[in-house]
């Protein structure tokens, strides 16, 4: 997860003048509607805003924290934390064009990078050292695999993701220990002691260990509360127990915190979010102050409408009802393809269409599926016709193998005792370190209960060395190594020409060479490696960082890889959008097209199958994928689908009966189904499949 850090300069002072702030105020406020305005103007005290989808949210947010300012109130005061990299970039970058100034010490962050910033502060509480190492999914697995090996477990791939998984549910609280789980207990247990013998968090830690030191130390609570008077919080209803619980930690003393969320857009409770976390603000600020915001800036009415019909079937929810100033627009389109290869084609055959006709831009389609699955069709269609797209979640840069053996290094530059990374490197490229060398090393650290670095060093110290005299060369070489290069990049000064050094000492484009060859594979992960230094080098000279170090870079690129997210606006710019529906949220595009709208998928079995209180949860994925759209919707719902080579007869999801008949169109190839036709034919089609 990308994480962008606080805003700093010498002095803490309001980016607009007091002389002026009245001029300032006239304009932040003038193109806000009347709740908006309210919710940015009430700076004081609890304030809860359900901001519907669409309803400017994001415009709320940043017009709030210039406001603030524009009050005089301290940027250093203030934190903002978010969800995603993308958000915390925009927010911050909306802020400085509303400003125009310098934001001095002004914190907007992911939740995530909040924890890293009071870990770095108050760690030394728990027994963790400032530069300790956050351990992204692969790191965490390499870990959890050698403590199997431990511990006389099955090391296979499925059940060491399996494991992992449990252990960021027991972490996050998102279960307890039971029957299933009780076997894992020593090995959960083993996992946290070398976690903090390596000195190093994994992802859920960033979460779990700030709100430990904030209830378990009130000098350190106090210290935060008094830093941060003023909180926003943006996709409140995205938001874990444990993230809630910090939250309220750090505000409920000031009370001055200001949420903003929507729990009609709901969809992570696989992730830990919950949408009791509304219900838990209400009961802990009960002076709030309750703003809704239902004027929507995207959507026709006519999709408004289906959108709102649908959404009401869920129960429990708080009651609001999308409305727009604009115009009707054109009917919901909901096609019946034969198969998933017909609706492919469909689809890139409208879009065609829809582009040259109406002059859309090709970015401006989003084409949006329930699951990964399902863009191979769509794929195939788009390739066949010629038509540019870009799928979103592809592998992050930073997850790719040579970018991730150099980050090794630097992982163990900024910390020696981070034993997964020291294994990696360690013999890449072959120096002749080899497993029989590693086994001594390895039980020696475990002998001694201590690092593996400090296990290296003390074979190479030993008088009575274990090792051969051309091992006990080899590793002095790769000890001095490590501590040049170490003293060289810490320094903070010229980090990348120390990296690329580092990467020439080693040979890496020799050992690219010998894995690969295929000579143009080997350029092309070179290149990628020199990006990696490009990164670095752009990071040092980056006029918003005061003081660059190593540690925050890392820190960073840890963050990004963790959420795995590839930006790339340049080659969004000219292609049609293919995601997920969860991928899309918060986004928004001209012309939607939601493809495999039926039963098994929308809602998804497995998910059914799971759980059955999942339907609301399906149905408010389904609610986020309509309201992504602003001028145009089509719903296509295959009549069959090829599973695993046989071809079955498909359902259309029951969603589709919530929505209101009057504003669909039903099509059949290119002929136009009367809605009476259509309900018939859903009806035919679900009784023979009952």
């Amino acid at each position: 997860m990308w994480w962008l850090p606080p805003f700093t300069c010498w002095e803490c002072r309001p980016c607009i003048s007091l002389s002026n702030s009245s001029t300032m105020h006239s304009k932040l406020l003038q193109s806000l509607n009347s709740e908006q305005a309210k919710a940015v103007t009430t700076i004081q005290g609890p304030v809860l805003v359900l901001a519907g989808a669409g309803s400017g949210k994001t415009r709320v947010i940043t017009h709030r924290i210039s406001y603030m300012l524009a009050r005089g109130i301290p940027p250093a005061s203030i934190l903002g934390v978010t969800f995603t990299n993308k958000a915390a970039r925009e927010m911050a970058r909306r802020v400085r064009s509303l400003c125009r100034s310098r934001t001095g010490g002004l914190t907007i962050s992911t939740f995530h990078a909040f924890g890293v910033q009071l870990l770095r502060q108050s760690g030394e509480l728990l027994g963790y050292r400032p530069h300790f190492s956050i351990y992204d999914s692969g790191d965490q697995q390499a870990l959890i695999k050698e403590l199997c090996r431990e511990h006389g477990l099955p090391e296979d791939p499925a059940e060491v993701r399996k494991i992992a998984a449990l252990f960021s549910r027991l972490k996050t609280e998102q279960q307890g220990w039971d029957g299933a789980g009780e076997a894992y207990r020593a090995l959960y247990e083993a996992y946290g002691r070398r976690l903090k013998l390596l000195n190093a968090v994994d992802f859920d830690d960033l979460i779990r260990l700030p709100r430990q030191i904030l209830k378990n130390y009130p000098e350190a609570l106090e210290a935060c509360r008094q830093r941060y008077t003023y909180m926003l919080v943006d996709e409140f209803q995205d938001t874990s127990l444990l993230q809630y619980q910090l939250l309220r930690l750090v505000c409920s003393s000031s009370r001055n915190v200001c949420v903003v969320g929507d729990d009609d857009q709901s969809i992570y409770s696989w992730r830990g979010a919950s949408t009791v976390n509304i219900e838990s603000f209400e009961k802990d600020f009960p002076e709030r102050l309750e703003i809704k915001l239902e004027q929507n800036y995207r959507s026709t009415r006519t999709i408004l409408r289906a959108a709102n019909e649908l959404i009401a079937h869920n129960r429990g929810r708080k009651s609001k009802e999308l409305w727009s100033a604009g115009g009707e627009g054109s009917p919901i389109h909901v096609a019946l393809p034969e198969d998933e290869k017909r609706e492919a084609e469909l689809i890139a055959e409208k879009i065609h269409s829809l582009s040259q006709r109406l002059k859309i831009p090709l970015r401006e389609f989003g084409v949006l599926v329930r699951t990964n699955v399902l863009t191979r069709a769509l794929e195939e269609a788009f390739r066949r016709e010629n038509l540019p797209y870009r799928v979103s979640g592809g592998m992050s840069f930073f997850l790719r193998k040579e970018v991730k053996d150099i980050i090794a290094y630097l992982r163990v530059l900024a910390n020696p005792d981070d034993d997964v990374n020291l294994l990696r490197i360690i013999n890449l490229p072959r120096r002749g370190l080899g497993p029989k060398f590693l086994e001594t090393a390895v039980e020696l650290s475990r002998r001694q209960h201590c690092s593996l670095y400090t296990a290296l060093k003390a074979l190479e110290a030993a008088e009575n060395s274990p090792l051969t005299p051309h091992t006990a060369d080899v590793l002095r070489d790769f000890l001095a190594l490590v501590d040049q290069s170490r003293g060289m990049i810490l320094s903070g000064r010229e980090m990348a020409r120390t990296l690329s050094w580092l990467i020439d000492e080693i040979n890496y484009w020799g050992y690219l060479l010998s894995e690969h060859k295929d000579g143009n594979l080997a350029k092309w992960k070179y290149e990628n490696v020199m990006s990696l230094v490009n990164s670095l080098a752009a990071y040092e000279q980056d006029p918003d960082m005061i003081e660059p170090s190593l540690r925050q870079y890392l820190q960073q690129i840890s963050l990004n890889s963790q959420e795995d997210e590839e930006d790339d606006e340049a080659d969004r710019r000219g292609k049609v959008n293919l995601m997920t529906i969860h991928a899309a949220k918060g986004l928004e595009f001209r012309v939607v097209f939601i493809a495999g709208c039926e039963a098994g998928l929308i809602p998804h079995a497995r998910t059914m199958a799971e759980n059955e209180s999942n339907l609301e949860e399906e149905r408010r994925l389904f609610y986020v994928a309509l309201t992504r759209a602003g001028e145009h919707l089509f719903l296509s719902t295959p009549r069959a689908r090829r599973w695993r080579g046989t071809l079955r007869e498909a359902a259309p999801s029951p969603f589709i009966d919530e929505l209101p008949r009057e504003h669909l169109q039903f099509e059949e190839e290119e002929e136009t189904v009367a809605p009476e036709d259509a309900t018939a034919y859903f009806s035919a089609l679900k009784d023979k499949l009952r």
